[in-house]
């Protein structure tokens, strides 16, 4: 379904102001402070810097936080973002230059990444994918690193970004692209890692070395952006000739231009905006996504979402809601989507089907990282809960359950729903999602919290702290919970001054009437309806505790309408998989009365016909076969 976003908010007028934010001291830093620059606090020279470089035209409800504004406090959110930022720090600098370097013929020091990522004799799709697309995931990992910096301030971080601008701006050469299956594949996510460079790292030579990348692999694009049918129609070498992403270009070129201002980008990202075969027909409501790429066409509608930002195209924006819409309509119990990375045929039982016929039922960093970009625009334009809904259940039921990152590249890529599905690595080094993971993990406080002139969003029920400036007061907003295996979320202010604002909470669509919200010990009073944020207006001081109850139930989710009772178990946001028990079977009333092992633990049991059943959440399992869904 596509989302009707609520009509009551108002909307924000783009703001002009140039922003000279120094660039020695760290946002947090400055932050901390509570410095202000001409009068103007951080927040608000945060928001005027990003209106005045990132033009805008289409209205949105909810803006973002800046990264410096959320820290992560103890928990998996937090673990995983350290694990990967620490990861891609430890990185040898050569080796990640090396692929360029060579196609550039200059002295190329440093071990091969193997994998995907380096030049290989041994390519030979499908049956050997080693030396695929070399230097692929390079700017995500530079992205990965410049966000991770934003986050942190850290600034062993901020110096190797500067290192890897300084070092891919060297070995450019046009000579790359000669003979490479995925110029635009490759180039997008260059494009991505130089622009977060220069905004997140404030590195000088990001943006000409992004005017000479561009310079690079023009000559390699088409005129247009191809679907892959197109592709294929065009003379290939092999098949992974056929598999160019040229419609996924919009996004990183309009915020291309956002961030330098160069129109060369603003008109990139019209060129390749894939109207007549995919935006045109979603903005009539028609569902073209069957049979297409799942992920490269999910992070398309970003691009659907930053022609609306930035041109003002309604169209567009019909376009991405209405896709994103479709996508939901067909995901599994757990948020993903896109068995064997394509979408299925409506009314066909595909999706049900999958279960028996692919273990590559969801790619998982990669999809959750789309997933989450296009949640994340939507709820910023159309403010409609439901969205952070979305983001939530991937969030607990696909990302957090992801295996860590192995030397040598070894990353996790599919989420497995087969009715005998477990957790392997890929098989091949340095995939594609070995360059989302540090994406989306450093995403996850941005993801968190929202702003209006008149207060607060709480968009995800994480440990966290949110520290912002209004008016004249220093305010820090820190979040305590072990939700959701607890439905307990406490929420601390911190502030030097008595301030009135709204905090508004995030009531997700399947919450139970024993949600709750209670102030300093007392109901708060507001109402809460699900599917909706609720709003707690008030003068706020220092002190304060707002204690927000989410009532969980357990229900259960059919995986498609042809098959009615393949059904999943959910607790709240939580899908819940049987473990080391394939062959199980149960009613819908034993499902339904699943009980915790403990109070507060995390796992479930399940009484069946045979013996009680262990249940778990895809977070907590490890090597065990599992199952998500059962026959009743």
């Amino acid at each position: 379904m596509a989302f009707a976003g609520p009509s009551t908010q108002g909307t924000i007028e783009p703001l002009r102001i140039i922003n000279n934010m120094p660039t020695k001291l760290s946002r947090r830093a400055f932050l901390k402070s509570g410095s202000t620059v001409a009068g103007v606090s951080m927040l608000g020279r945060h928001a005027l810097c990003q209106a005045a470089i990132e033009p805008s035209r289409g209205e949105v409800k909810l803006r973002q936080f800046d990264y410096s504004e959320v820290e992560l406090l103890d928990g998996s959110m937090r673990e995983q973002f350290r694990a990967n930022h620490a990861f891609f720090l430890a990185l040898n600098e050569d080796s990640l230059l090396k692929p360029f370097r060579q196609a550039a013929g200059l002295p190329a020091p440093g071990e091969d990444m193997g994998g995907w990522y380096s030049w290989s004799d041994e390519f030979d799709p499908p049956n050997n994918m080693t030396g695929y697309i070399p230097g692929h995931s390079f700017g995500q990992y530079l992205s990965g690193l410049a966000r991770a910096y934003a986050a942190t301030g850290d600034t062993a971080t901020q110096a190797k970004v500067n290192r890897l601008v300084r070092g891919f701006g060297q070995a450019l050469s046009p000579k790359f692209y000669i003979k490479y299956p995925l110029p635009a594949y490759t180039f997008d996510k260059s494009n991505c890692g130089l622009i977060d460079a220069h905004q997140f790292v404030h590195d000088p030579d990001a943006l000409p070395v992004l005017a000479r990348a561009t310079d690079a692999v023009l000559p390699y694009l088409p005129p247009k952006a191809l679907t892959r049918a197109e592709m294929a129609e065009r003379p290939h070498k092999n098949i992974s000739w056929t598999w160019d992403e040229s419609y996924t270009l919009p996004e990183n070129f309009f915020l291309a231009y956002k961030r330098s201002g160069d129109r060369r980008y603003l008109e990139l990202a019209q060129r390749f905006l894939l109207d007549r075969d995919y935006f045109d027909p979603l903005a009539n409501g028609q569902n073209v996504l069957p049979h297409r790429h799942a992920y490269s066409h999910v992070n398309a509608l970003s691009s659907a979402s930053q022609a609306y930002l930035v041109l003002g195209s309604e169209k567009h924006l019909r376009a991405a809601r209405n896709g994103f819409g479709f996508v939901l309509a067909q995901s599994f119990a757990s948020g993903g989507w896109g068995p064997k990375e394509a979408f299925c045929e409506p009314g066909s039982g595909t999706l049900g089907e999958s279960l028996k016929t692919t273990h590559t039922s969801f790619e998982t960093p990669c999809g959750a990282y789309g997933h989450f970009k296009i949640a994340r625009y939507l709820i910023r334009i159309t403010g409609d809960s439901r969205y952070g809904d979305s983001m939530e259940r991937v969030l607990y039921n696909t990302i957090l359950g992801a295996k860590p990152l192995q030397p040598g590249g070894f990353s996790f890529y599919y989420s497995d729903y087969n009715n005998d599905g477990s957790k392997v690595y890929y098989s091949e080094p340095w995939p594609c999602c070995s360059g989302t993971f540090p994406q989306i993990t450093a995403d996850y406080g941005i993801s968190s919290y929202f702003h209006t002139p008149d207060g607060v969003y709480v968009n995800l029920f994480i440990p966290s702290r949110l520290t912002w400036v209004r008016g004249s007061s220093r305010i820090a907003l820190e979040q305590k919970t072990d939700y959701p295996y607890t439905g307990e979320v406490s929420i601390r202010i911190h502030t030097d001054r008595a301030e009135t604002f709204t905090l508004y909470l995030r009531v997700p669509e399947w919450a139970g009437p024993g949600t709750a919200v209670s102030v300093a010990g007392r109901s708060s009073g507001a109402q809460i309806q699900p599917g909706t944020f609720c709003a707690l207006r008030r003068e706020w001081k220092n002190g304060d505790v707002i204690e927000y109850t989410i009532d969980r139930p357990l229900r259960l989710e059919a995986v498609d309408a042809q098959h009615p009772n393949t059904v999943a178990l959910l607790f709240g946001p939580l899908s819940l998989f049987s473990v080391n028990s394939p062959n199980s079977r149960f009613t819908r009333a034993q499902l339904l009365k699943a009980s915790r092992r403990t109070a507060a633990g995390r796992g479930w049991q399940v009484q069946s016909a045979a013996a009680p059943v262990a249940f778990r959440a895809f977070p907590d399992i490890r090597d065990e076969q599992y199952r998500l869904y059962h026959e009743v």
